[in-house]
């Protein structure tokens, strides 16, 4: 008697010069297209996506490194120059969304006085940045990045590791990444050493975290960005991973995004704090106290990230995934 075996997920092969050259294509064609739009500044959706799509097509370049063989036009030096030009511009757009919609609806009238002032200073720190936008984008050099990527894409140039079948080598992309991001002393901040275990302390108060932030919380913005390179790099491969992978996927996703709320509301709060240029608590009591509040709220979710994230099974559980892709096809 044939017993029948369960099928396994199978995917196309490709190779790990096929993964990169598909990957940057797919990111530069995003970035590009939002161009044109970001230039007219119509609408802030936009800029967002372009933000985004150069994101991801650094990601890309960085993950892909050990396999390229780029022009030094379209380095990952310059695409990030060029991203932070726009990243400027993009946070200035979020701080006056977040101020208009989010907390000036729920000052009294006299904090929404001082707050009109705010708004004014930042559209004018605005203007400049968008100027800066718009001659970058104008500048040859930017024109050479554009054209290097676009030859390069016609005619891809590889080092010697190019025909590797991809999902053998996804384990060696990726681990590392997630090694550091596992190794991040952030996961330690607000913890405890009882009987061997690390314990998180879920009692702090709001006032004791904002005394934890005030002293350490750029090793949380640290691992924010050390979560946003993760994600960007394991985005490039959902095809080759089933469910549990894109689970994992999510909770970075989580994680970048509650430490990323609790540094937009210090930034905030350091913008007002310089703009008054007295202590924030006197001369805007009310928004100094939703912003601790915000930060409070985005903190207790990171901290359930963080329990979860601590437990060795976890983190087991991730590193089991990476190393077992779905079986590759090879007919």
């Amino acid at each position: 008697m044939n017993v029948k075996t369960p099928a396994k997920v199978k995917t196309k092969v490709k190779t790990l010069g096929d993964a990169a050259s598909s990957a940057i294509e797919k990111y530069y064609h995003k970035t590009v297209a939002h161009e044109d739009e970001v230039l007219k500044d119509k609408d802030a959706e936009e800029l967002h996506q372009m933000r985004v799509g150069m994101r991801r097509l650094r990601s890309a370049v960085t993950g892909f490194a050990r396999v390229l063989d780029l022009p030094k036009e379209a380095s990952e030096r310059k695409i990030g120059k060029v991203g932070r030009i726009l990243g400027t511009l993009r946070d200035l757009d979020v701080m006056l969304a977040t101020l208009q919609n989010q907390y000036y609806p729920n000052l009294p009238a006299q904090e929404q006085e001082v707050l009109d002032e705010a708004l004014l200073h930042l559209l004018k720190q605005r203007r400049r940045a968008l100027k800066a936008v718009r001659a970058v984008l104008d500048r040859k050099s930017y024109q050479s990045l554009k054209q290097s990527i676009e030859d390069w894409l016609d005619k891809p140039e590889f080092r010697a590791i190019e025909h590797l079948p991809i999902a053998e080598v996804l384990p060696d992309l990726l681990l590392p990444q997630v090694s550091e991001f596992f190794l991040h002393p952030a996961w330690l901040l607000g913890t405890e050493y009882e009987d061997g275990k690390v314990k998180v302390a879920d009692d702090l108060t709001a006032e004791a975290v904002e005394e934890k932030l005030a002293a350490e919380g750029t090793i949380l913005h640290d691992l924010r960005k050390q979560a946003k390179r993760v994600r960007y790099l394991m985005n490039l491969f959902g095809d080759f991973y089933g469910p549990a992978y894109e689970a994992y996927v999510e909770d970075v996703k989580a994680i970048q995004e509650c430490l990323g709320d609790i540094q937009d509301s210090e930034v905030l709060g350091e913008f007002l704090t310089d703009f008054v240029d007295r202590n924030l608590t006197k001369e805007l009591p009310k928004l100094a106290g939703l912003l601790v509040e915000n930060r409070y709220a985005a903190w207790q979710k990171w901290q359930v990230l963080q329990h979860k994230y601590l437990k060795s099974e976890v983190r087991e559980g991730l590193r089991s995934t990476l190393i077992n892709p779905v079986e590759v096809d090879g007919g």
